[in-house]
């Protein structure tokens, strides 16, 4: 039988970072970034490719949400709700680490 993997939660404390697994790469064909999965590559958006870019381990969702918030001229909490669910997404496929 299988183990279920405890679902791991964003919190503005989370500091996230990509796992070992995926990478951004860019596709000059395309001539877009894309996201590297062993089995599936994706292509974000440019403010999806921010929310990665920003995921090195060292900042928290609070900070990447500050810095998106100032860089984009948005309120905090508009931008934390939309970065919050995109992280629990890429959380929840294993391709964002908590």
């Amino acid at each position: 039988m299988m183990a279920l993997r405890e679902r791991a939660l964003v919190s503005s404390r989370s500091v996230p970072s990509l796992p070992k697994h995926v990478r951004i790469q860019y596709d000059p064909v395309r001539q877009a970034f894309a996201v590297l999965s062993p089995e599936k590559v994706f292509w974000p958006n440019d403010i999806s490719l921010d929310i990665l870019r920003r995921c090195d381990g060292r900042s928290t969702v609070g900070h990447i949400i500050a810095e998106l918030a100032a860089d984009y001229d948005a309120e905090q909490e508009a931008v934390a709700a939309d970065v919050i669910a995109f992280l629990q997404e890429w959380s929840d496929k294993l391709l964002v680490k908590l």
